[in-house]
């Protein structure tokens, strides 16, 4: 335990203690002086009474700011809101900000949206239905509502005026978003470069006309790179008519990378990133099972050639020996190329032409690889078996199949992401179970043109 774990069980432990001894007031000082992340954590801990005697000391403003930092698709918050007063689980919603608040609705039922929203303001009610609407994996639906925004003709004395007041609310004043007087967007200036103003320079003659935006329809993928390429800490979200919707801002991004990233892995894996760890061992079986069974299908037309060669097999036995060692080798490899696909598509867009130098890149890739590790199982075979002829077979299957497997794991993900499918669902298993059924096929075609070497082996 390192020394920040140390002070935070310490902490913890203390808070307990003034909630066992109903200290409140040392409880608010202790509490509130932590940082938002820590309130959270040490929140998730407490059983319900505990729970419920937090509620009755804390207010919903300092809930909301405590929940903003829990993991929307944490599986207990329906159950958290559920057992809050319906009036107090309101108004900490409508403290939070805008986007969190959404993201933590968009996990309840119905019902239990329209209970809370109907427990709000109208005008914050309707702003938070507006956020629903969105697909969740889009701009809009990770963008947030709270940002600042005036008008051009506005002077730098008039905007910091006004920025005091909104700071208070505004989930980030880092940029300033100036309007015409059609409320289109045409202009954004830094908080930094807003303070250097004169007091009765207007904002139009000073602002950014070269704006970066995204629209509202955008995937999430496409936002992030935005945020990669310019080192951005918050992009404004425009609608078709360019009218400001929202901004989305660096924290939300980086939530979107780590779900991608997330994305990314279970995909190599062959698992569903919905499996949380109160599955119990049934649920998670159900959610493995289709990946399973799909590629036991796969699998069964591997099994099916090799039957196909069950002559070539009887009469020359030796052959069955090294099947497992090409067709391993080979899913190896293009899982390999598999995963440099993935991350590359991650980060960059291809066209057509890298498209094709990419192929080419990974075919020249497979067969150096392919070649020198068939050269190194001539060797050993040779030596093992003292027959160098078996050896060259192997050695050439082996580089035949590495070659056409490092070529699959990067042409599928990259044929995928050119159609528009998410290049992460070619996972790591399919990929190897292709190659298994490509390895054979391979291994025995080269086999059979030198059968005769193999009859007395």
């Amino acid at each position: 335990m390192d020394e920040n774990e140390k002070r935070l069980q310490d902490k913890f432990s203390q808070l307990k203690d003034y909630l066992d001894e109903g200290d409140k007031k040392r409880f608010r000082k202790t509490y509130l002086d932590m940082h938002f992340y820590d309130q959270s954590t040490f929140y998730l801990t407490l059983n319900k009474p505990e729970r419920m005697t937090l509620y009755s000391i804390l207010e919903p403003d300092e809930m909301g700011d405590m929940f903003d930092t829990i993991e929307d698709d944490n599986p207990k918050i329906p159950e958290l809101l559920k057992e809050m007063d319906l009036s107090y689980a309101s108004k900490m919603l409508n403290d939070m900000y805008d986007d969190n608040a959404a993201n933590v609705l968009e996990h309840l039922d119905k019902v239990d949206v329209d209970r809370f929203l109907g427990q709000m303001p109208r005008n914050d009610a309707n702003n938070l239905r507006g956020l629903l609407h969105y697909d969740t994996e889009t701009a809009g639906g990770i963008m947030t509502t709270d940002y600042v925004e005036f008008h051009e003709e506005e002077t730098a004395a008039e905007a910091i005026r006004a920025l005091k007041k909104f700071a208070k609310t505004a989930e980030t004043i880092y940029y300033i978003y100036i309007l015409d007087h059609h409320d289109d967007l045409v202009g954004v200036m830094s908080l930094r470069d807003l303070i250097l103003l004169e007091d009765d320079d207007t904002l139009s003659e000073k602002m950014n006309s070269d704006i970066i935006t995204v629209n509202v329809d955008a995937e999430q993928a496409e936002v992030a790179q935005v945020f990669r390429d310019y080192e951005f800490l918050a992009v404004p979200v425009v609608d078709h008519s360019n009218k400001l919707v929202g901004i989305v801002t660096v924290d939300d991004v980086i939530e979107v990378i780590d779900d991608e990233a997330q994305q990314d892995y279970s995909g190599l894996a062959g698992v569903s990133m919905d499996e949380t760890n109160n599955d119990g061992p049934f649920k998670a079986a159900s959610k493995r099972l289709p990946w399973l069974i799909t590629l036991l299908l796969l699998s069964m037309i591997t099994a099916t050639l090799i039957n196909h060669y069950e002559n070539l097999l009887a009469e020359a036995s030796i052959l069955a020996v090294f099947i497992s060692t090409i067709t391993g080798t080979a899913g190896n490899a293009g899982t390999q190329s598999l995963a440099v696909a993935v991350r590359r598509l991650a980060v960059e867009e291809i066209n057509r032409h890298e498209f094709l130098k990419l192929l080419f890149k990974e075919l020249i890739t497979g067969f150096v690889t392919g070649l020198v590790t068939g050269v190194a199982v001539l060797l050993l075979v040779g030596i093992w078996k003292h027959n160098f002829v078996l050896g060259m077979v192997i050695g050439m299957a082996m580089c035949a199949a590495i070659t056409v497997a490092n070529l699959a794991g990067s042409f599928i993900p990259m044929l995928m992401s050119s159609f528009g499918f998410d290049p992460a669902v070619a996972s790591g298993p399919f990929i190897s179970t292709l190659s298994d059924l490509t390895s054979v096929l391979i291994y025995f075609s080269i086999a059979g043109v030198f059968m005769q070497y193999f009859i007395k082996v």
